[in-house]
């Protein structure tokens, strides 16, 4: 008996896991019907309705200057030649290793001049 209940079983389950195994193709239709958004609607409506203001040619009047052109700066050259060549003329030419005015030699600076270090005294 118990091997007749082992058998019925196993057809059973073959018989209810054989559905499951197959798949099949179905159509499902959508639940939600699409509802008008009215918002949308609107704006789209109002879209397909603008028609944008005409340009003139005065529209740009207020918000647009004249162009004029500058006038041409000075140049720095003209401004005081003569003088500027006068003093230039009565400079004094200096020349390297030659006394100044006062008569005293120039003073030669030695910039690599190393300072002496202090010897630290002894205890």
């Amino acid at each position: 008996m118990l091997a007749q209940s082992i058998r019925a079983s196993r057809q059973t389950l073959a018989r209810v896991a054989r559905p499951a195994l197959v798949s099949r193709r179905t159509f499902i239709a959508p639940t939600a019907i699409r509802q008008a958004d009215i918002v949308q609607d609107l704006y789209l409506r109002e879209l397909k309705n603008y028609k944008p203001p005409q340009l003139k040619a005065s529209d740009a009047e207020g918000h647009v200057q004249k162009f004029t052109v500058p006038k041409a700066p000075a140049s720095p050259e003209e401004s005081d030649i003569a003088n500027e060549l006068k003093t230039y003329e009565t400079q004094q030419v200096e020349l390297e290793g030659t006394t100044t005015e006062d008569g005293a030699a120039p003073v030669e600076e030695d910039w690599f001049e190393e300072e002496e270090e202090d010897t630290p005294a002894a205890h």
